[in-house]
């Protein structure tokens, strides 16, 4: 359970107030008018503390709550801007379009790489094929998870596949995350802007209907989460 000891305002307007940031393309200002409109007097940068706060907690309880993935994966990077700089998000999808993990990095490299594949293995189980752009550092980085394999005596891999057309379905899903990232115009810092990244990956997931097979509205679910 997340815990929401001494918060001044109740955790429904909290989370509210988080979800309604995450999903929908909005700016602090527009959502400190939105709620004043509806009785909640919260200024732009408490706005940004909940969400900076919440977000990472949310987004762990649903990538252990979400549906099984797929074994074939689509991987790429998105670009994010913090600090006036281009930062990078590392996300994969199975081949029906669920989230599988993501990862904001300030490099794009093969340690990067190689870290991104780790993480969303460790959590989701080694898949049979990873479909990746051209990048010879994704590439190194799945080669090296493939290489610790081999080194631990398992003589399951990873298939790698770089075909550019099959990675669509992925570069089609960052849409998503660029449109509410957007109005952000961009971020000061980069804790921030990874915490508010898995908050919209979560509404992304909830979106997609990963985390309930029932026709539970998003905002319940994302409710749901704080336990």
């Amino acid at each position: 359970m997340i815990s929401f000891k001494g918060a001044h305002f109740p955790k429904e307007v909290i989370l509210y107030a988080v979800f309604f940031y995450v999903r929908y393309a909005v700016s602090y200002r527009d959502l400190e008018e939105i709620l004043a409109e509806r009785g909640v007097k919260v200024d732009h940068a408490t706005l940004n503390r909940w969400v900076v706060n919440y977000s990472p907690a949310l987004a762990l309880k649903a990538k252990n709550r979400k549906r099984a993935i797929a074994t074939s994966w689509r991987m790429d990077e998105s670009y994010i801007k913090v600090k006036g700089q281009w930062v990078y998000l590392y996300r994969a999808v199975d081949k029906f379009g669920d989230t599988i993990d993501f990862m904001l990095s300030e490099r794009r490299d093969e340690a990067a790489a190689t870290k991104f594949f780790k993480q969303a293995i460790d959590a989701n189980g080694l898949p049979v094929k990873v479909v990746m752009d051209k990048s010879g550092a994704n590439q190194a980085g799945l080669e090296n998870i493939n290489f610790l394999l081999m080194l631990a005596g398992l003589i399951c891999f990873t298939e790698i596949c770089q075909v550019k057309y099959l990675n669509n379905l992925i570069e089609q899903d960052h849409r998503f995350i660029k449109k509410i990232t957007q109005p952000m115009m961009g971020f000061k810092a980069f804790h921030s802007a990874r915490a508010t990244i898995e908050g919209i990956e979560t509404a992304h997931m909830i979106r997609k209907g990963q985390l309930t097979d029932d026709n539970i509205p998003a905002y319940q679910q994302f409710m749901a989460l704080a336990g």
